[in-house]
């Protein structure tokens, strides 16, 4: 026997609407929304472990540590303190501007033109993503603040923390066996072609920062955003429990290695 489909005419239409109470209206909008925002919630949760990560290591401390190590002063010639000040006025000028990069040492420009042209690039992505990173905490905010239960939000901060972390393996991976030409299709993406190769013998951009110095950041970085992603998604697992209807997330023991006798 065939069983037809019920039409829906006006009337039972109406009927389910007068049905319908706020509550469960309520839910339902509450489920459709977090259908629409859980990968934005997702997206915003890596963009903004990323940042935290990148933060990191954008500034003077750490960047002076790493031309230390890969021997910038003596690759330009110019005394520590002259390395250090030139330095501090670059990423100054990342932060704070103009951007025109025209930092002197002993009266002489440290980049020439098209050096200085690169690094007006460079800030632009970065600020770019400084505004990236300042919306994704916006998105993150507003579903802290949705109404519960907001499993549906910790599930995506789960999910996006979790996948950062497959990417971060991933690519660390490819990094290690291919680390130049990573570089290369990373400036290519984000960069007009030909603007970023630079010669390591004459010019300056590339004897204050040299691959060395990206090379061991990159893998410095790789490292953190991998504990600050699985530290992300450890949270986000935690939390879960706390948001559902009668479940007190204190009363769940906490992994110790053991098995318990039963």
């Amino acid at each position: 026997m065939t069983v037809r489909p019920r039409t829906l005419t006006l009337p039972r239409a109406r009927a389910i609407v007068r049905a319908a109470t706020p509550d469960t209206i309520a839910k339902v909008s509450a489920v459709a929304l977090s259908r629409i925002a859980a990968p934005l919630v997702a997206l915003a949760t890596m963009v903004v472990i990323v940042a935290a990560a990148v933060a990191v290591f954008f500034n003077p401390l750490w960047v002076a540590f790493e031309q230390d190590r890969t021997g910038a002063p003596a690759l330009l010639g110019y005394a520590t303190d002259d390395v250090r000040a030139a330095t501090a006025s670059i990423l100054g000028e990342f932060c704070f501007g103009p951007g025109t990069f025209a930092v002197e040492v002993n009266g002489e420009p440290v980049l020439n033109p098209r050096e200085r042209q690169h690094m007006a690039d460079v800030r632009g992505v970065v600020l770019a993503f400084a505004a990236l990173a300042i919306g994704s905490i916006l998105v993150l905010l507003l579903a802290a603040r949705s109404r519960r239960p907001r499993t549906w939000a910790w599930q995506a901060v789960a999910v996006g923390s979790g996948l950062l972390a497959g990417g971060v393996v991933i690519a660390g991976v490819l990094a290690a066996l291919f680390f130049e030409q990573a570089f290369e299709v990373f400036h290519r993406l984000l960069f007009p072609a030909g603007s970023y190769s630079f010669d390591p013998t004459s010019e300056r951009l590339v004897q204050l920062f040299p691959m060395q110095f990206w090379n061991e950041t990159s893998i410095a970085l790789a490292v953190v955003l991998l504990t600050f992603s699985l530290i992300v998604a450890a949270v986000a697992l935690r939390r879960l429990p706390a948001e559902l209807p009668g479940v007190d997330a204190s009363a769940i023991p906490r992994a110790t290695g053991r098995c318990a006798a039963s």
